[in-house]
């Protein structure tokens, strides 16, 4: 069902955890114990511990869903009312410097960053020692693609605390605990720059390992960092570049987009993998993702947390759309047997309808798009979805950063023959719905019901200027919640770190 990728990238980790990549510390210490960096099979190594720190653990999937995607209006917290209090704040904007998802969302993308430093600097030593001219392509290849890496681990790091250090090589002690905190604009020219890198030396595509990043997953992450920067030129040049390659296309139905079989398949640009590798037991490179928004209660193997759940809210937007394709696959009902034949149950609580107790679901609804049928499900214990890849960025959501881009006043000649009209309409008749004309609100609009809960909509509403009116009633507060708080123990690490505006230390 997977990839030979995973099955590398297992076999890589442990061959090697012993020497630290799979325990690389946030501060970017470098391991104690070594590769030979004369032998080219061994080049891609620590890009794969790279790519096993991308993905979840199960208190990490709780953090991350947390932060990213239970702070918009699309999604509430879910699981028990009595569990993950601290998601709760998150979910009602109550949150402060010590709440400790947005720390672990802190660590966890540092974390990325230091091994995907470790990745760049242990190219300098294969360079070094490897001979062969197709050792060295290898070295210059990989050291891209851990660049990608990096980008992505900044991308989300400025886009949740707003400034940050930039750690680019290992540290002391002593210098992590005093470096300074870059601003905004130094942290998305830093992206750029390691984008830019990559675009030039990582191949279109790789023949090993189908999951691995290439040239078109640099340019569509800068495409995206781009609108972030209202470079509407850049984010409209590098999409088209993309939509021009006909190497992407949406799957035929908005369903397959979501589907085991289809992992890193036509629609799939950026991806975090997972994979059980068929075993029902073992370590092996796990997500968590999927398995933390499975139905709370719910049948094994169609069993997890229940965290983040569709709103009431988007719902509602989806009605008033007729927007029913999407409303099916996204909402995943408590009680509907699905297409594939898994009834889907949930915990249920008491309630008083009409004076009398009644028992209803603790949530009607969980996240559809992570939902893996109980066939593939076959770890020892309730595994739904741990086999899920996490899509990051998808061909729909690059026809929709080109719509918005040429809607927002780029001024490029698309090479591609597409107009913001044609991109956006594309992916509406996909979902069965109308040709519209592409205003930047049927581009939102279009945004919001194509990639929910897929950990956008909280960051389109802040960049856009909408977050004020369209969580106000939430609990945002303008002036403060557009970023998170830099976590308080951090700045007791390091004194140098600013106070978040708007937060109490």
């Amino acid at each position: 069902m997977k990839t030979r990728f995973i099955i590398i990238l297992f076999a890589a980790f442990a061959a090697v955890s012993c020497s630290g990549f799979l325990d690389i510390r946030t501060e970017a210490t470098m391991p104690s114990a070594g590769l030979d960096y004369s032998k080219t099979e061994n080049v891609f190594m620590p890009v794969s511990a790279a790519y096993a720190s991308m993905r979840l653990g199960e208190g990490e999937a709780q953090n991350y869903v947390g932060v990213m995607e239970i702070v918009s209006d699309d999604a509430d917290k879910g699981s028990s009312e009595s569990d993950g209090p601290t998601v709760a704040q998150l979910d009602n904007f109550s949150y402060g410097p010590d709440n400790n998802n947005v720390e672990a969302m802190w660590n966890y993308y540092f974390n990325i960053s230091s091994a995907a430093n470790f990745a760049i600097e242990s190219m300098d030593l294969f360079a070094e020692a490897i001979t062969s001219e197709a050792g060295q392509q290898t070295v210059v290849e990989c050291r891209g693609e851990a660049k990608i890496i990096r980008a992505y681990a900044y991308f989300n790091l400025v886009r949740l605390f707003g400034t940050v250090p930039i750690i680019d090589r290992t540290m002391t002690s002593a210098e992590l605990a005093s470096a300074q905190a870059a601003s905004a604009e130094d942290i998305y020219t830093f992206i750029y720059r390691d984008l830019d890198d990559a675009i030039a030396i990582v191949p279109d595509s790789h023949t090993d390992y189908k999951g691995r990043y290439n040239k078109y997953t640099a340019m569509a992450l800068k495409a995206k960092v781009a609108l972030y920067r209202k470079d509407w030129n850049e984010a409209a040049r590098l999409s088209d570049l993309i939509i021009a390659s006909g190497r992407y296309s949406l799957m035929s139905r908005f369903k397959d987009a979501f589907n085991v079989e289809n992992e890193g398949g036509a629609e799939s640009i950026m991806e975090i993998e997972s994979s059980d590798l068929g075993q029902t037991t073992g370590g092996m490179p796990l997500s968590y993702y999927g398995f933390i928004q499975a139905p709370r209660g719910g049948k094994e193997p169609l069993q997890g947390w229940g965290y983040k759940v569709p709103s009431q809210r988007l719902i509602d937007f989806l009605d008033s759309r007729g927007d029913n394709v999407r409303k099916q696959v996204t909402l995943l009902e408590v009680g509907r047997t699905t297409p594939e034949g898994d009834l889907i149950t949930s915990s249920m609580k008491e309630v008083f309808i009409d004076g009398e107790k009644t028992l209803v679901p603790i949530n009607p609804y969980y996240n559809g798009k992570v939902y893996v049928p109980s066939r593939y499900n076959n770890r020892s214990f309730n595994a739904c979805s741990l086999d899920h890849n996490m899509r990051i960025i998808r061909y729909a959501d690059l026809l929709l950063i080109f719509a918005e881009a040429m809607a927002s006043g780029a001024t490029i000649t698309p090479t591609s023959g597409y107009s913001a009209e044609t991109a956006l309409n594309e992916v509406r008749h996909r979902a069965g719905l109308d040709t519209a004309p592409a205003t930047l609100e049927n581009i939102y609009d279009e945004r919001r019901a194509e990639l929910a809960l897929e950990e956008n909509r909280f960051f389109d509403l802040v960049r856009w200027g909408k977050a004020a009116e369209v969580l106000g009633p939430l609990g945002f507060t303008t002036g403060k919640n557009e970023v998170f708080p830099i976590p308080a123990a951090q700045r007791q690490l390091n004194p140098n770190l600013p106070a978040t505006p708007g937060y109490v230390y």
